[in-house]
């Protein structure tokens, strides 16, 4: 799926910056009972030579609606796709899961230069 993801040249490649997207739709399947996941994604990243192309992350994104995944699994297999696809200095995937048997989990992953995870935080 990874191949899916289209990447257009960092525009500012000269600069550090943050690029934050948020998809508040994603939803997989629980790999135990098949019932659907509901999470908010969030993208930070700082781009390399590449930035993503977001209609090919929506469409990337979307592609999990059929995939049984952990919410660990899916948090680092989409930040394993990403990173691949444009090559970020630094970039974090935070997936926040909706309620499920009274319990709300968050799971980030993180890749690349740490200390300019400062960037998110500014």
């Amino acid at each position: 799926m990874a191949e899916a993801i289209e990447v257009f040249p960092n525009p500012h490649p000269m600069r550090d910056y943050l690029i934050e997207h948020h998809a508040d739709e994603f939803t997989s399947l629980c790999p135990k009972t098949g019932q659907p996941d509901f999470a908010t994604m969030t993208i930070r990243y700082v781009p390399g030579p590449a930035c993503l192309e977001l209609k090919s992350l929506k469409l990337y994104l979307q592609s999990f609606r059929s995939k049984g995944l952990f919410y660990e699994d899916a948090t680092n297999v989409i930040l394993n796709d990403l990173a691949a696809a444009c090559r970020p200095k630094w970039m974090a995937v935070e997936s926040r899961w909706s309620v499920r048997g009274g319990i709300r989990s968050v799971i980030t992953a993180e890749h690349g230069d740490r200390n300019l995870r400062v960037l998110a935080h500014a």
